[in-house]
């Protein structure tokens, strides 16, 4: 007759390897999920899904739409086009009175 600790232990180490297996296939459909998703929209615009060209506005590069005709700006060039010119658009566009 086998022992039921033995029995038991085989059954919670079994039980601890499905777990980590299943947790680790979950990561990697999840990262092949997100890169899938990053090279699908690669120079794409975010809005209507049509391409995007490089441009350049003041020596700040941004992406434009040619189909909706969306602006896309990285995350610092924003704040480098106002420090640029804060005394003209940026103000009429951020400081306007309501």
């Amino acid at each position: 007759m086998t022992d039921a600790w033995e029995e038991r232990k085989k059954a919670i180490e079994n039980e601890y390897f499905y777990k980590l297996a299943k947790d680790q296939i979950a990561k990697l459909k999840q990262d092949a999920k997100e890169h899938l998703t990053r090279e699908l929209c690669r120079n794409r615009c975010p809005k209507c899904g049509d391409d995007i060209i490089a441009m350049e506005f003041r020596g700040v590069p941004l992406d434009k739409c040619e189909n909706c005709g969306g602006v896309w700006l990285g995350p610092r060039d924003l704040h480098i086009l106002a420090e640029k010119d804060h005394r003209t658009w940026f103000d009429r566009w951020f400081k306007a009175e309501a």
